[in-house]
């Protein structure tokens, strides 16, 4: 038994840096998810400018938080939007590897 004392404290020390591998990609993963999300709703607040004969890189940049707004980048072709968000991360490459990236179509031209 005295052999045995101390090492739940040697265990629970040799796996915090597990947990915290674990814990640190489960956050990256979020981060990532709210990227996307806030991408999809750009995308689509520059289309409906489109739709509005506005400026849709002003929509854009209107609809994503302040944190994001220099991570983010619009290109527009005829009435598609493109937004690509890149998220926050502690490991560059791997922001790079999870930037979102969503299209919204202001649909076919007005005939008029």
């Amino acid at each position: 038994m005295a052999d045995e004392r101390g090492q739940s404290t040697v265990e629970v020390v040799a796996l915090l840096p597990v947990l915290l591998v674990v814990v640190l990609a489960a956050a990256q993963l979020l981060v990532a998810g709210l990227a996307r999300e806030q991408a999809g709703t750009a995308a689509q607040a520059g289309a409906m400018a489109l739709l509005q004969d506005e400026d849709p890189r002003d929509a854009v940049r209107e609809a994503v938080p302040g944190w994001s707004r220099a991570r983010v980048t619009t290109r527009v072709r005829g009435r598609r939007v493109e937004v690509r968000l890149r998220p926050p991360s502690l490991v560059p490459r791997l922001a790079d590897a999870l930037t979102a990236r969503v299209v919204a179509d202001a649909g076919p031209a007005d005939p008029r």
